[in-house]
């Protein structure tokens, strides 16, 4: 798709930045998410015969499990604004021979949908990045069936957030960091205030908007090498380290490994996480 609406900044970055790192981190990102996005689907309760949209699916991993759910009956459509990322999505599809999904490389914010079409939207970590978030949620409850319900998972605060946090702090001792982003900005902590991200709802058209808390500990590699691979690829680390200086990037990135390997445990470097579970109903 084009670069161009409300979303381009976005649609430009997942297509031509985020996808190649995404796309190499896919096995590790599916195993670091799959819990959070399975606890996510689970307060869901995708039903047997749902139709469901899926709502930033990325490679595909949950578009999968909602397929499964929802049976040869049920329907699911992922939607996502990265065509490399969707690519790979329907190689998963194929491979699995599932024919009740199928994936559009559109922007949820603008895209038409079906009025009334879809029993469940669901989002693992794939809301955040609207440019408006308030007409992007009025034009996903259109798709909606009245009583039709939301769930989606979202990161809360940085600060909530050791495993992005920290490595982080360990940068910023040698690389200069851009100044932060407005807290509404789009972005992986766009929707960390539950009272914003309700007001959003209910304006949009939801009712009974609840936020659950998500914490635990995300596991980022079975040794400090992966984990470093990983924190130096993805995330707000990885981005300030691709504009690093050869030098810089060095400095930090030991840095960073010397707080990974004071995290290691016996089944891996494992860090703190907080997420929310966001659940309303049309």
């Amino acid at each position: 798709m084009e670069a161009k609406g409300p979303n381009a900044e976005q649609i430009e970055y997942w297509n031509e930045k985020a996808a190649p790192t995404w796309l190499a981190q896919n096995a590790r990102l599916d195993e670091m998410l799959a819990p959070l996005g399975i606890a996510a689907m689970d307060r869901a309760k995708p039903k047997t015969g749902d139709r469901v949209l899926d709502v930033g699916c990325g490679v595909g991993q949950t578009s999968l499990q909602l397929a499964a759910r929802v049976g040869p009956t049920g329907s699911v459509l992922g939607v996502d604004i990265s065509a490399p990322m969707l690519a790979r999505a329907k190689e998963r599809a194929r491979a699995e021979n599932l024919a009740n999904l199928r994936f559009e490389n559109a922007d949820a914010q603008t895209f038409a949908f079906t009025p009334g079409g879809v029993d469940l939207v669901f989002s693992r970590f794939g809301v955040m990045f609207f440019a408006d978030p308030a007409a992007a949620f009025a034009n996903i409850a259109r798709a909606l069936r009245p009583g039709g319900r939301l769930a989606f998972v979202c990161w809360q605060a940085m600060a909530q957030n050791p495993w992005m946090r920290e490595a982080v702090a360990a940068l910023a001792k040698h690389v200069t960091l851009p100044a932060p982003p407005a807290p509404d900005a789009p972005g992986p902590f766009a929707f960390a205030d539950a009272a914003r991200v309700r007001g959003i709802l209910e304006k949009a058209g939801f009712r009974g908007v609840a936020h659950e808390p998500l914490t635990g500990e995300i596991f980022l590699g079975k040794n400090v090498d992966e984990a470093l691979a990983f924190s130096t690829e993805v995330g707000p680390a990885g981005s300030a380290l691709r504009e690093a200086t050869p030098s810089q990037r060095e400095a930090a990135t030991a840095a960073i490994r010397e707080m990974l390997a004071s995290r290691l445990t016996p089944t891996g470097v494992r860090m703190a996480f907080a997420a929310w579970i966001v659940t309303a109903e049309r």
